[in-house]
């Protein structure tokens, strides 16, 4: 098949023109038994008809289709202003300088590119490079937000339209980026396409109203609205604690009891309450382990002081900061000392790095990070450990919000190297590891055919790398366990591994950090950790 090379001018092509499409033969290869290519799941007839479907053959955003002309030219005149406000300092405070450092200083080198797993793994599609988005959308910045620029983009080269496609697939396309920054991280410029990705999601969200149902609707207005995404309001949060203390109580032969609204405790845990829900076991180890560590500590009860999720990380800066800003008013109600997060990455970029910006005065509470936080508790003394009731194989991966965003590599790994005798890294690691796949927020979407997408696409370097970390032993015969210390890539996990049936075929399993100290404890008598189906 002849590769198709896209133009930066065909993202204006006017009417339901798709620019590309997806061909499984044209992925990068997945080893046996994964090696059968069964197809991807294409949108059904109806679905052509009612929603948008002008890129790449995937609807990530179920955007439906134009009334009519009159309905078209408003979106578009919102862009525009919206594209304006993005340059003001009054308007886009929090994020200007990074993002004029961005747009100012590319060399359109494409030393990126290779770096996206993405567009690795699409077999090099131009419609998945870095660049194609972020120049296109610098484009427009330059032609209609600054003076002069529709005179001085008619006089050069590449000159880009705004109609009805180029807005609509922008849109879809500002979804086919996980946020991960590895772009950013190679840049020799540190141009930040995955900085100018969000950007862009924001004009959306906030000047259109467009913004993904699980994101905003089911997310951000549902956490704000009765304190989490899931839907769980606080006295639902607190039964359903509850009833896994009481369960995990019998299963470990230990007492499980967590504190609630305990005022003055040294530390305030914030989890996310997906975990409540898909992964109880993180949280009841969180549970077990300050409990054995003496550690003063406490959940809270209160809206949203008991989810840490924050998706407005991902698309808009108002739902973040609204979040952002009562997680620090719980707190400080509860003159706790810290704010301690859970296994959550985006909960741990929206608390530390971009609450630095928004958190002043006595709401700057201190916040540690999961990683450092089991590091103390392991190696306090306080616990007494088996290492060998961990004599399994376990790799790790590292999220890229606690890794390549903040740098916090090696607390979890001294864990592993000390817990866990069949440790191994998997290629590469560290701040250099490629995302799950569901960064970004894309793990929680799941609209009309996008978790192929998901599965095929921007996991599948991941996969592979697991794949090979286990090489040495890959029969389901041996239990194998990914370690992956964070709701929103276990999330993505969770559907891939189902995808492909890697229990099934390999063994492998996935969990948090937690429960592998848990694990190792010497007075837990039954294991932990299994590998039942779930």
């Amino acid at each position: 098949m002849t590769k198709k090379h896209l133009k930066l001018t065909d993202i204006s092509k006017e009417g339901d023109v798709q620019l590309d499409e997806v061909n499984i033969d044209e992925l990068i290869p997945l080893p046996p038994p994964y090696d059968k290519n069964e197809g991807l799941k294409q949108l059904t007839d109806d679905q052509k008809v009612r929603l948008v479907n002008n890129l790449d053959g995937f609807s990530a955003l179920a955007l439906p289709k134009p009334k009519d002309k009159a309905e078209e030219n408003k979106y578009i005149g919102q862009f525009v202003a919206g594209l304006k406000k993005l340059l003001s300092k009054e308007n886009n405070w929090t994020f200007l300088q990074p993002l004029l450092l961005s747009l100012d200083y590319c060399a359109r080198c494409q030393t990126c590119s290779d770096a996206c797993t993405v567009y690795t793994a699409s077999g090099k599609k131009d419609i998945y490079r870095p660049t194609y988005r972020t120049e296109i959308f610098r484009r427009l910045i330059n032609k209609y937000a600054k003076s002069g620029g529709k005179l001085r983009a008619a006089l050069g080269a590449g000159n880009i339209e705004i109609n009805w496609g180029t807005i609509s697939r922008l849109y879809e396309l500002s979804y086919r980026c996980t946020l991960c920054r590895r772009c950013a991280q190679i840049c020799p410029l540190g141009v930040d396409n995955a900085l100018i990705t969000r950007e862009l999601r924001k004009l959306f969200s906030q000047e259109l109203g467009w913004a993904p149902k699980e994101l905003h609707e089911k997310g951000t207005v549902l956490q704000l609205e009765v304190g989490s995404p899931t839907g769980m309001r606080p006295a639902v949060a607190i039964d359903n604690i509850e009833f896994l203390d009481e369960d995990f109580t019998e299963s470990t032969g230990i007492k499980v009891a967590t504190p609630w609204d305990k005022e003055g405790a040294d530390v305030l845990l914030l989890h996310s309450a997906g975990d409540i829900l898909s992964f109880p076991a993180s949280v009841i180890a969180f549970t077990v382990l300050c409990n054995a560590a003496g550690i003063s500590w406490t959940l809270s009860s209160e809206a949203p002081g008991y989810d840490g999720v924050n998706y407005g990380l991902f698309y808009d800066d108002i739902q973040l900061a609204r979040i952002v800003t009562k997680h620090a008013q719980i707190a400080r109600k509860l003159k706790v000392k810290k704010i301690v997060m859970g296994e959550c990455g985006h909960e741990h970029k929206a608390l530390i790095t971009v609450a630095d910006r928004l958190l002043i005065g006595d709401l700057n509470i201190p916040r540690q990070d999961a990683m450092s936080f089991l590091e103390d508790i392991v190696f306090s003394g306080k616990i007494k450990f088996d290492p060998s009731k961990n004599n399994f194989p376990v790799t790790l991966h590292d999220p890229c919000n606690v890794v390549r965003n903040l740098g916090i590599v090696e607390p979890q790994r001294r864990i592993l190297r000390y817990l866990c005798p069949q440790f191994r890294e998997m290629t590469p690691h560290g701040v250099d590891n490629y995302c799950c796949g569901g960064g970004g927020g894309l793990s929680v979407m799941s609209d009309v055919n996008f978790t192929d997408w998901k599965v095929n696409v921007s996991g599948r370097m991941k996969f592979i790398q697991i794949l090979e970390a286990f090489a040495d032993q890959p029969g389901p015969e041996v239990g194998k366990y990914l370690c992956a210390p964070c709701l929103n890539c276990k999330l993505q996990f969770k559907d891939m591994f189902k995808y492909y049936g890697a229990r099934e075929k390999s063994g492998i399993i996935c969990g948090g950090l937690a429960e592998l100290i848990v694990n190792a404890m010497v007075d837990v008598k039954k294991p932990f950790i299994t590998w039942d189906e779930e």
